[in-house]
This record gives structure tokens, sequence and C-alpha cells, in this order.
């Protein structure tokens, strides 16, 4: 039976289209056409007509990139089999110097047509909507702070220096506020930096309201509210790490889950010699931030504070069980690495991947509520 790969080099004004059928033959290039996602598919179906397929015979692939997942959400919904290929996992040769999108295309058709290629997961919509609400607000504290970073520095040119230790109190900003400059333009500088921070401060707080709306009609509610029983997680973090992993079902393993956020150690090993190097850093960049974040309450003794157990009613005593054991776990294993001399970003690090199987095993629970399911955090 005839079957067609469809490699489709991605770009933001237009898709370069090549086709791997499976006499194992070289590929062929099919042409340029428009970004437009109508125009794309009509190109497909041009392919299928042309060469006289069934959607059924024809295996379409693209690279994860700026554009999205909407070709792809299209292609299955009009029932194709696309799939969106992760770029750092597609192989290359050392001798290969030449990159042009005819040949990116026609590398994508035969390797996927040979199985040499990785899919990423495709959110869905409701997903990708409360991951972008997530990043919004991730972007406007990246304005925050360097607003703050900028006000100062013009300060500290200008010779004023702060008295006191708390910055940004309301102290902080009357002093600010009352300041008086040499010139009336610095002052004039001076209110646009404040009000800078002002407006980047009321955007986070719009965004936190909108983040705390859509998780009321959000199907992963349950989830949220489950990672927020555990030490370290509110909303905010708790609807970052869901929006950005999605299912945790695909994770047969919280090992998956770890080498997903890139949190497991690199390694050169060969013969008798193993070389353990820094985190792979692969993955989602973002749920890793967060993490690493989260992993910086287990340096406390493990307790049950009054704000934590207001969290966690309701909860199942599945749920407050492993966020229990966590607290015991990861706080004892702070201390002793901690005795080791270890700087304290590797002991975040350290503890930022287990705490990626607790939060695995939670997940589990939470989405296999009905069947048995082995918790591997417990078990350690």
């Amino acid at each position: 039976m005839k079957k067609c790969t469809v490699g489709i080099d991605a770009h933001k004004e237009s898709n370069v289209l090549a086709l791997a059928f499976n006499d194992m033959k070289p590929s062929i290039l099919h042409g340029k056409v428009s970004a437009d996602l109508n125009r794309t598919v009509d190109a497909i179906r041009k392919i299928q007509k042309k060469h006289d397929l069934q959607k059924e015979d024809l295996q379409i692939c693209y690279e994860a990139g700026p554009t999205g997942f909407v070709l792809a959400r299209r292609l299955i919904k009009l029932g194709y089999d696309c799939q969106v290929i992760a770029p750092s996992l597609i192989p290359t040769k050392p001798g290969e110097k030449r990159k042009t999108d005819k040949r990116d295309a026609r590398k994508l058709a035969e390797m996927h047509r040979s199985g040499h290629l990785t899919a990423v997961h495709i959110p869905e919509v409701d997903d990708e909507v409360v991951r972008d609400v997530c990043r919004g607000r991730t972007d406007a504290v990246n304005d925050l702070k360097a607003s703050k970073k900028q006000l100062l520095s013009f300060l500290l040119r200008n010779g004023y220096r702060y008295p006191e230790k708390a910055r940004w109190t309301e102290a902080h900003m009357r002093y600010l506020r009352e300041l008086v400059m040499a010139h009336p333009t610095q002052k004039i500088l001076l209110e646009e930096y404040i009000r800078r921070i002002d407006n980047a401060g009321e955007q986070i707080k719009r965004l936190e309201d909108q983040m705390e709306k859509i998780l009321s009609t959000w199907k992963r509610k349950p989830l949220v509210e489950a990672l927020m029983g555990m030490r370290g997680f509110k909303m905010v973090a708790a609807m970052v790490i869901v929006s950005e992993i999605g299912n945790f079902g695909r994770f047969k393993h919280p090992k998956q889950l770890m080498a997903y956020l890139g949190l497991i150690p690199s390694e050169e090993s060969s013969g008798e010699t193993r070389r353990m190097g820094s985190i792979t850093k692969c993955g989602n960049a973002h749920a890793r931030w967060i993490l690493i974040e989260c992993a910086g309450h287990y340096k406390l003794p493990a307790k049950v504070s009054k704000a934590l157990s207001v969290r966690q009613e309701g909860l199942s005593r599945d749920v407050k069980k492993v966020s229990w054991h966590a607290q015991n776990r990861l706080s004892k294993r702070w201390y002793k690495l901690a005795l080791r001399g270890l700087h304290t970003n590797k002991i975040r690090t350290a503890i930022a991947r287990e705490l990626s199987s607790y939060i695995w095993d939670i997940a589990i629970i939470i989405e296999q509520q009905d069947a048995p399911c082995p918790s591997s955090a417990l078990l350690a």
C-alpha cells in the first residue's frame, strides 16, 4: 500500500513541504506555500489528490517553534496524523554544513518515515490558554524586577542611597516620591520610573485575578488544589506546573518527568570512566524554574503551618500523606547535602528533582482516582 510522509519546514510567512514515500527512495520537494492555515491545508489536500492517497496514508510532521500548535490541531481535527517534532532531538551529521528550508523539509520527511524523530506533547487548548496567562504573569514580574533595578541604578548614579534595609515597602516608596533631585528633568524621570513600577505591580494583580477566575472553570482544578496542599505551592506555582506539564499520565515513571524538566545530570561515560556533569536543562524551562523556586521552602524543618493547613482543607488522606512525606524526606535531604558543603543552588536543584516525583505521585492520584496507582516516592 502506498504511503507518504510529509515534512513541513514551518515559518512565520511560509511553509516548505517535502514528500517521502514508503518505497524508501529519496524525498522529493513539493514546494512552498503560505503559512496561512487554509493554504497549508489546501496543499495537503492537493498532495492527497495528486498521489491518490487517503488520509490514513499520510503522516505529517513539523518542528516545534514559535508558530505553536495551531497547524497540528487543525490537521488532527480534519483526520490527519500530524506530529510536532522536538527540534533539539533531531539527529544531525557532523559534516552537515548547509542548512536551507528545502533541505530541512526533506530531512524531516525522511527521518519521520524512518522513525528517528521524537514528537512533543500537544497540549489541549484550555491548558494552553492557562499557560499563556501564567507566562504573561511571569513576563510582568520580570518587567517589575527590571524596572526596580533601573530605578536603583538611576539613584545610585546620582548619589542617593536608601538608609533602611527593607526596600519597596510603603516607607521606601514614600521616600522615593519625596526625593528632591538636582534638576527638574531628573525629577520627571524619577516619577516615570515610579509609575512604571506601579503599573507593573497593577498588571501582576490583574493577571493573578484572571488566573483565579479561569481556575474556577478549568478541568484541572482538582490537581491544582492538590498541589497547593504541598509546602511551597500556592495558586500561581501550582497553576504554572500543571499548565506547563498538562497530562502527567503520559509519564510512566517519575524519572521520565525529571528528564522532561531537565533536572537529571548530564553524563559522558566511556569504558570504565563515568563523568557526571550539570543538569541537562532540556525540556520545559518555565516549569523547571518554578519548581526550583518552590524547592527552597524545604530548607526548613517539616511543619504544617497555618496557611498550609488551610490549603489542605478538603484534600484526600492520600494527598496529605504524600505532602507530609515530602516535607520529612526533603528537609532531611537538604540538611544532609548542606553538611557535605554543597552550594545552595546545587542543593535546591537536587531537592527540586526529588520534589518532581512527589508531584507525579499526587498527579497520578488525582488523574486516576478510580484505579490503583503505585506511589514511587512513598516507597523511597
